[in-house]
């Protein structure tokens, strides 16, 4: 049986036109800084983190993190546990956490205060997308790409039950369906 494709919340074009904003951002606030690193939470950040990469016109190192908050696929939990750490040493280095989407807050919360720990330079977030309403924890996000509305979303590296992440749009779905 053939799924139904997600609806379109925000088109390929609209998030490539993004991206290229978000890299020219980035690439003004850290030219003079040397080599930033690109700190990818794993899984939902690496289409996002790939293609913000390709267009920074800054050196760059690309690291990767894995956390949790989710039990049973879709559920939140509201405790954040490591799954996988950074190989590389962050102290004195420009860290940008690139995450897929900030809802509660809880995660980037969490990545701050662990990584604050490790001695970096600075720490910035950039977010593909933020869910403002939903934000229970007080977080800086410096390089947003679009604020949405409580929806489940998947496509450009998001899924659900991990189906769609592959989808070059940002798509809504009802899990329930």
């Amino acid at each position: 049986m053939q799924r139904k494709l997600p609806d379109t919340l925000i088109s390929e074009e609209k998030i490539a036109k993004r991206v290229n904003e978000i890299a020219a951002e980035i690439s003004a606030d850290y030219a003079d800084k040397g080599e930033i690193v690109l700190l990818g939470v794993l899984k939902g950040s690496f289409i996002f983190l790939a293609d913000i990469s390709r267009r920074l016109t800054i050196p760059r190192a690309i690291e990767f993190i894995a956390v949790s908050n989710y039990e049973h696929g879709s559920i939140p939990s509201g405790a954040v546990r490591l799954v996988m750490d950074v190989r590389e040493s962050i102290a004195d280095r420009h860290v940008i956490i690139v995450e897929d989407i900030v809802d509660t807050g809880q995660t980037i919360h969490y990545l701050h205060e662990m990584l604050k720990s490790r001695s970096p330079a600075s720490i910035k977030t950039c977010a593909l997308l933020h869910k403002a309403q939903k934000t229970k924890v007080d977080v800086d996000i410096d390089y947003v790409g679009f604020t949405i509305s409580d929806e489940w979303v998947v496509g450009y590296g998001l899924d659900y039950a991990e189906h769609d992440r592959t989808l070059p749009y940002i798509g809504v779905i009802n899990p329930t369906d």
